[in-house]
């Protein structure tokens, strides 16, 4: 099993940037396909970004592409989302998601951290 917790998030300006971090627990977090998800208030919770076990796949929802970069670090058990040039539509809570399988993250996971809220303003 796997635990996550995110971080990062908060309040900033439209065309700002925000990092979010997600900490996993356990000593097999390089054995998990990762993605991060947002729901915005009123609406389903969508898939945002996935990343491979290695880091060395990556795909994104059309609306983030060259926007946000999801990216890990295996020796630290932590994945991240960089997001830049936000606009006020990227309002959401986010979540980070573990699964063990790759292929399947941006529609299922197993596990989920409890979400971290990010606001744009305009």
């Amino acid at each position: 099993q796997v635990q996550l917790v995110e971080s990062g998030g908060g309040l900033v300006q439209a065309g700002g940037s925000l990092r979010l971090s997600c900490a996993a627990s356990g000593r097999t977090f390089s054995r998990y396909a990762m993605g991060w998800f947002r729901q915005a208030p009123g609406k389903e919770r969508e898939f945002v970004a996935a990343i491979s076990w290695s880091g060395g796949i990556t795909y994104y929802k059309d609306s983030v592409k060259g926007r946000f970069n999801i990216s890990r670090d295996n020796a630290k058990n932590t994945l991240y989302l960089q997001m830049n040039s936000l606009k006020p539509e990227d309002t959401a809570v986010y979540y980070c998601a573990a699964d063990s399988l790759f292929g399947t993250i941006s529609t299922r996971a197993n596990y989920w951290g409890q979400g971290t809220q990010v606001t744009v303003s305009s």
